[in-house]
C-alpha cells in the first residue's frame, strides 16, 4: 500500500515560477481583504455570481449539463430537479453551501469527507451515496473512434478506507508543520485523493469541493467570490494533462506532483486576477475612467502593460489609458520599465 508523506515539501527545490505565483497570491489575498472591508455590497454581488458559476463549472467538467436558465433556477429559486443531471446539480449546490458556510467546523477527515459526499449525491437514488466504493474502479480514456482503455488503475476498494485514513493523517501532519507552504500542500493532497478515487462516482466534483475546503482552512476564501471551478473548466484540457502527468508512477511512489501543483497555483492566481476585473466592472458606475485606470495599476502586484489594462477595462479607450499612465509616471505615482511598445507599469 502506498505511503502518504508530504514532508518532502520542506526540502523540495521549488521552481522559480512557483515562488512568483505564491508570492503574488499572498499579496493579492491582502488586497482582497482590504477591498472586502471597504466594499461589502460589491462582494455580496460577486458571491451570488460565483455560486452559479461554480455549480455550472464543476458539473460541466464531468459532462453534467443543464441550461443557464435551469441552473439559475435551481441555485437561486430553489427549483425542483427534473432529471438525474439536475439532481446532481442541486446536490453540488448544497454541498458547496456547506463548504462556504461551515468550513470552520467541517473536518477534513474520513467522516467529514463521507458526509460531504452524502450531500453531493443526496438528491439522487444512487445506493452508494455517503460511503466509499465497494467495487474496484478505474479512470478510462476514450478515443474518437469509440474505443477506450484504462488510463489509471485506482486504489482497490478493499484498501480505500485505510488509504483515506492515511491520507488524512499525512495531511494533518503537514498542515501543522510551519515549514510547509499550505499552497503547495493542498494540490498534493487533492492529487492523492483523485488517485485513490475513493467513491464509486463523483470523485472529480468531490476533489473540487475538498480543494475549496482546504483553501478555506488555509485562509483563502477567494472561491466564495470567484468560481475556482469555472477557471478549471475554462482550460480543462490543461487540468487533465497536469493530472495525467502527476499521476504517472503514483502507485510506486515515484510520481511528480509539480505539474498538478503548478496547474492549481495558476488557477488560483487567475481567480484573483478575475476578482480584480469583476470588481472594477461592478465599480465602474461609481468612479471615473481615470480613477479606474489608476486603481488598476496601483492595485497590481506585478507590472502591467497597456494591453493588459485595456483587456481589464475594455470600455476605456487606449488613448485615455495612455494619457493616464503618462500623467502617473510624470507625477511619480508609478514607474515604467521597458520600451514604449512593450512597457510595463508598476506602483513605486
Amino acid at each position: 500500500m502506498r505511503v502518504y508523506d508530504y514532508s518532502f515539501l520542506k526540502s523540495m527545490s521549488v521552481p522559480v515560477n512557483f515562488l512568483r505565483l505564491t508570492n503574488s497570491i499572498y499579496a493579492l489575498r491582502t488586497v482582497e481583504e482590504e477591498k472586502k472591508e471597504d466594499f461589502p455590497d460589491i462582494f455580496t454581488n460577486l458571491q451570488r455570481i460565483a455560486v452559479v458559476q461554480s455549480v455550472k463549472g464543476s458539473n460541466a467538467i464531468e459532462g453534467i449539463l443543464a441550461t443557464d436558465k435551469r441552473i439559475e433556477e435551481i441555485v437561486n429559486q430553489n427549483a425542483d430537479p427534473l432529471n438525474h443531471s439536475e439532481q446532481e446539480i442541486l446536490g453540488y449546490k448544497e454541498a458547496l453551501a456547506v463548504v462556504h458556510e461551515n468550513f470552520g467546523t467541517l473536518p477534513f477527515n474520513v467522516d467529514g469527507i463521507k458526509y460531504l459526499y452524502s450531500i453531493l449525491l443526496g438528491h439522487t437514488d444512487l445506493t452508494y451515496r455517503g460511503d466509499f466504493k465497494k467495487e474496484d474502479n478505474a479512470i478510462w480514456e476514450k478515443y474518437p473512434d469509440g474505443t477506450a482503455r484504462v488510463r489509471f488503475r485506482t486504489v482497490p476498494a478493499a484498501e480505500t478506507e485505510e488509504s483515506m485514513e492515511n491520507l488524512v493523517l499525512a495531511y494533518m501532519a503537514a498542515r501543522d508543520d510551519s515549514e510547509i507552504n499550505q499552497l503547495l500542500l493542498i494540490p498534493c493532497v487533492i492529487l492523492d485523493f483523485l488517485c485513490i478515487h475513493p467513491f464509486q462516482d463523483g470523485n472529480g466534483r468531490m476533489s473540487r469541493l475538498l480543494s475549496l475546503l482546504l483553501m478555506y482552512k488555509s485562509g483563502f476564501d477567494i472561491s466564495k467570490y470567484i468560481s475556482f471551478e469555472e477557471q478549471i473548466n475554462k482550460s480543462n484540457g490543461n487540468y487533465y494533462e497536469a493530472l495525467r502527468r502527476s499521476s504517472l508512477n503514483w502507485h510506486e511512489g515515484r510520481n511528480d506532483y509539480i505539474p498538478f501543483m503548478e496547474n492549481f497555483l495558476f488557477t488560483l492566481y487567475l481567480c484573483y486576477k478575475e476578482l480584480d476585473k469583476r470588481f472594477l466592472t461592478l465599480r465602474s458606475g461609481k468612479i471615473s475612467k481615470t480613477k479606474r485606470v489608476e486603481e488598476t495599476v496601483l492595485s497590481a502586484f506585478l507590472p502591467v502593460s497597456k494591453k493588459e489594462i485595456s483587456n481589464l477595462l475594455p470600455d476605456i479607450s487606449v488613448t485615455t489609458i495612455e494619457s493616464v499612465l503618462a500623467a502617473m509616471v510624470k507625477s511619480g505615482k508609478i514607474g515604467k520599465i521597458g520600451t514604449t511598445k512593450n512597457a510595463k507599469y508598476f506602483k513605486k
